[in-house]
């Protein structure tokens, strides 16, 4: 066995055990386990929906790394939210960009990738940059959580991330989105201001529609297609 399969086999037992431990566990503590285990090997991706996840990282763990996938595609608020976390929270935020610039994807490919082949688009914008992004580490969080979509009913706690042999935290997993409103108001915490102007679940400007009232809150993402993750997270 070589030693990267022998690490892999250790970090997998260690996020079976972990999630069977955490299962019902406080976010915070879950968190504070993850920074005790990994240290620098632990890390948060943010989308900048809001900053609930950062908030209580950076209170158990200031300085903690946070990678931020600059898609070339986002909203305005979205970035602007990410300017406003930089500024607020004690963290590191990492903004990491794909390989080739919107002009330059659309030199290769052709314009409005997105339209037409939304999963390769994902592809070269999300999911290449956070494999890259996260290529030091042994753990990372997300704040996904399973009442946002049913392709994520099952997510646990602690995870095995298989495509990246790497172990996946999701420490807000079993909050609801009143959990998640009472702690942004509690906390006066960052949130991405299209929140309130229709969009639950806020993802790139051209793949990201208003949700209309009693709609899933993943509904206006890749709208009329097939598509409900960009690849970033199991489903």
């Amino acid at each position: 066995m070589s030693v990267a399969a022998g690490k892999a086999d250790y970090y997998q037992s260690v996020a079976l055990e972990a999630g069977r431990e955490f299962a019902d566990a406080p976010a915070e503590k879950v968190i504070d386990w993850a920074v005790q285990e990994f240290g620098d090997g632990f890390c948060i991706a943010a989308s900048m929906a809001d900053a609930v996840l950062i908030d209580l990282a950076s209170r158990v763990a200031p300085d903690i790394p946070v990678v931020f996938l600059d898609t070339g595609y986002h909203f305005a608020e979205t970035l602007e939210t990410r300017d406003r976390v930089a500024k607020r929270y004690p963290v590191k935020l990492h903004t990491i960009l794909p390989k080739q610039t919107v002009a330059e994807q659309d030199a290769t490919f052709g314009p409005k990738l997105h339209d037409r082949d939304p999963d390769a688009c994902c592809s070269l914008r999300k999911v290449e940059p956070l494999a890259r992004a996260l290529s030091p580490y042994h753990a990372w969080a997300s704040g996904i959580r399973r009442d946002e979509a049913a392709s994520r009913r099952n997510i646990g706690v602690v995870e095995w991330d298989r495509k990246r042999a790497m172990v996946k935290v999701n420490p807000l997993a079993t909050w609801t989105q009143e959990q998640i409103d009472e702690y942004v108001i509690a906390n006066d915490v960052e949130i991405n201001p299209l929140a309130y102007d229709g969009y639950p679940s806020i993802g790139c400007g051209p793949c990201t529609r208003r949700v209309l009232p009693g709609e899933d809150p993943r509904s206006g993402r890749w709208a009329n297609t097939r598509k409900t993750e960009c690849g970033l997270h199991p489903e």
